[in-house]
């Protein structure tokens, strides 16, 4: 084999070894970018799924804050009314304290 023969053997395993070599690096790149756009649409999903489910949790608890809402303001009326109905007792205490103590001490 003679030195110009040698010459375009290493030209043509070179050429060849650059070509392989481009192959399988666009190869990669397009499987790399699939797997990547598979992976992008399955985590909007998640999120998107997350979001729904959030949402419903939030509006369940936005429905339990009303219903705690209104029985706070039925207890706080209940609350009112006996603190009028005590007070009302008190007075009536004091005013028979009141004449129970002229009675005693001859104020009357």
């Amino acid at each position: 084999m003679t030195e110009p023969q040698v010459w375009t053997l290493i030209g043509v395993f070179a050429a060849t070894l650059f070509g392989i070599l481009t192959l399988m690096s666009t190869m990669f790149i397009r499987i790399l970018r699939g797997e990547i756009s598979g992976l992008r649409g399955k985590v909007l999903g998640e999120i998107t799924a997350l979001r729904h489910e959030v949402r419903g949790e939030i509006s369940g608890l936005r429905g339990e804050m009303a219903g705690m809402r209104g029985e706070m303001e039925t207890g706080i009326t209940s609350v009112r009314s006996d603190i009028k109905r005590l007070d009302t007792r008190v007075d009536s205490l004091d005013r028979d304290v009141q004449a129970l103590t002229r009675r005693s001490y001859g104020l009357e």
